[in-house]
């Protein structure tokens, strides 16, 4: 479900650009963060999430981070890493006077989240997809599976043929299918966030979703355990294909139109 691409220039004049769907309900708008390599219109868009929210009678709001989809893409590597793209979404939200909402990040997108709920009192509820354990350990996306200078590496590389790494190799050619820029995806993997983040102050009841075959997020109860107020599932599927598992929808909107307070608990979807 496409919609016309706004623009929002950041404070250190980085022009962003976002989009919005629906109308204003009781419920607060769901703001949407995508991950690394991809786009608004390639995570949420595309895999139904953006229409099934809709149907489900919310106002949506998403935004391309820095070097990816329709923002701009700077050439300096200070400007990118997920704090300042948390950054973003807080001077964003305050600029459209959005006091309390709903945060749904995926990937680098469920960083970036973590970061801003952690330090933001209007996220009401928090749904982070395609991390676990690994943001503990990493202090972000867990590098452990994909070193980021190999990575680099494979997004600098003259051709995908060049590349030895299967992982990377994946990378650049998904980087490639998304039609987003090299380069700046290079820049934001040398910044990619790698110091220990506050969990402890994310007080928004919390939603860990995981794919049962992703390597960058296993042990997502891990990560559910370190947040004050959270609970995980794991679905079948792995990064990629996790976006489009209709469960993962499904739990996500449950969560995210609930208004009673979350109990730790933890499911998990039968392997098939």
């Amino acid at each position: 479900m496409s919609a016309a691409a706004r623009r929002f220039v950041a404070s250190d004049g980085v022009g962003l650009a976002w989009y919005a769907w629906g109308e204003a309900t009781q419920l607060p708008p769901v703001v949407l963060q995508h991950g690394y390599a991809a786009s608004s219109a390639l995570n949420w868009s595309a895999t139904g999430v953006v229409g099934a929210l809709l149907d489900a009678g919310r106002r949506v709001i998403a935004v391309d981070a820095r070097g990816h989809g329709q923002s701009d893409k700077p050439g300096a590597a200070d400007c990118y890493g997920e704090a300042r793209m948390a950054q973003d979404l807080a001077e964003l939200l305050a600029a459209l006077q959005i006091g309390e909402f709903d945060l749904f990040g995926y990937s680098m997108g469920a960083v970036i989240g973590l970061l801003l709920a952690s330090d933001h009192p209007g996220v009401r509820r928090l749904v982070v997809g395609g991390v676990g354990e690994g943001v503990i350990a990493c202090g972000g996306v867990d590098r452990r599976v994909l070193p980021m200078e190999v990575l680099i590496a494979a997004l600098r590389a003259p051709s995908v043929a060049q590349i030895a790494e299967p992982a990377a190799q994946a990378f650049r050619v998904f980087a490639e299918y998304a039609g987003n820029d090299l380069a700046a995806l290079a820049l934001q993997a040398s910044r990619m966030h790698s110091t220990p983040l506050a969990l402890q102050r994310v007080s928004a009841p919390t939603l860990v979703i995981a794919g049962q075959s992703d390597p960058l997020a296993r042990q997502p109860h891990q990560l559910a355990d370190a947040l004050p107020q959270a609970r995980w599932v794991t679905l079948a599927g792995d990064h990629l294909s996790l976006l489009r598992n209709t469960r993962f929808i499904e739990e996500s909107l449950s969560f995210l139109n609930a208004a009673a307070t979350v109990a730790p608990a933890a499911a998990q979807e039968p392997s098939p």
